[in-house]
């Protein structure tokens, strides 16, 4: 079968598009044949040695679609030909792969594989960072940076859902136009403009509840100050580098502040939160209160391409990898 393996770190060039030999699932594994890969800003960090993996060669992807080809000793619930979802460990860039029974979940009918490898990992980051994380309430002011992104969207019309005022920051007024239609009230135009004098603008001083940031070290400690006293900071990514060490001092002088770093993986350590984080994905899509939309489609051998584009910030929502054999 055809896969994309990382030989060496490096730029998106070091994604390699060769066939990889097919292997049976172990105990507790169920083999998927994959219709649809989800991209995520996340996959770079793979491949540019940034996250440890546990041996060269890999196959980067974290998340993706399908049908179920057959199950190792001890599964259950699952047979062959169901479709389904995951979010899970590498090795999503292929054909087909083994995944964790832990992590993957049955796909709904109403939702298409391409939809469904598109929301596994960008929808879940949504939900623990909306509903588990800092929990949003009806009323309460939030700020979403990279509003127009994978996670962005998702965040900022599932926030609008849930009654708050949603503040987002993007790059470009065609990315404006973008979180605007995806229920962001205000936008702020993040190269042009000061973002945290806007957010005291907009807020009349009294500054957000929660500031969201997946961009990291470009937005801090900027964001520090969009939040109100006792105003929660969530770092859930690097898209611009890492935030450097701080003095845990500043939370303080800014106004007694909290500052978290939480990652998906760790909320999906048990299986009944896997099966209820989706649950809860699930229906807030089948309501229509959040619409995946998939902006671009590449062939799975069009990996590296893609990557570019992504690390090019000229990407928008969702991008997915096709597999030949889909």
């Amino acid at each position: 079968m055809k896969a994309i393996r990382v030989h060496r770190y490096g730029g998106p060039e070091v994604l390699s598009y060769e066939d990889v030999e097919a292997e049976l699932p172990g105990a507790g594994e169920v083999r998927v044949r994959n219709r649809a890969i989800g991209l995520n800003y996340i996959d770079t960090y793979y491949r540019t040695g940034a996250y440890a993996v546990p041996a060269l060669p890999f196959v980067p992807g974290n998340e993706g679609a399908g049908e179920v080809v057959s199950v190792g000793e001890g599964v259950t619930g699952f047979a062959p030909g169901d479709r389904v979802a995951y979010a899970a460990t590498l090795g999503a860039y292929a054909e087909e792969r083994n995944v964790p029974a832990h992590f993957l979940v049955k796909l709904p009918d109403a939702i298409d594989f391409d939809t469904g490898a598109a929301m596994m990992l960008k929808g879940l980051t949504a939900q623990y960072l909306l509903r588990r994380t800092f929990r949003v309430e009806r009323g309460q002011t939030i700020l979403v940076h990279a509003a127009a992104g994978g996670v962005g969207l998702i965040a900022c019309q599932w926030a609008k859902h849930l009654g708050a005022t949603v503040i987002g920051t993007v790059g470009s007024a065609a990315k404006a136009d973008l979180a605007r239609a995806s229920g962001c009230d205000h936008v702020i135009l993040y190269r042009e403009e000061d973002f945290a004098a806007r957010v005291k603008e907009i807020t009349r001083g009294e500054g957000c509840d929660v500031v969201y940031d997946g961009v990291g070290k470009a937005t801090f400690p900027a964001s520090l100050d969009c939040l109100k006293p006792f105003g929660m900071f969530v770092s859930f990514g690097s898209a611009s580098g890492a935030i450097d060490a701080f003095n845990i001092g500043l939370l303080a002088q800014k106004g007694s502040l909290y500052a978290t770093r939480p990652t998906l993986f760790t909320h999906l350590a048990r299986r009944e939160n896997v099966l209820a984080m989706s649950e809860d994905l699930f229906g807030v899509v089948a309501s229509g209160a959040v619409k995946i939309e998939i902006h671009a489609r590449y062939p799975l051998k069009d990996a590296a391409e893609a990557h570019r584009l992504l690390e090019s910030r000229a990407t928008t929502g969702a991008t997915v990898l096709v597999p030949q054999a889909a």
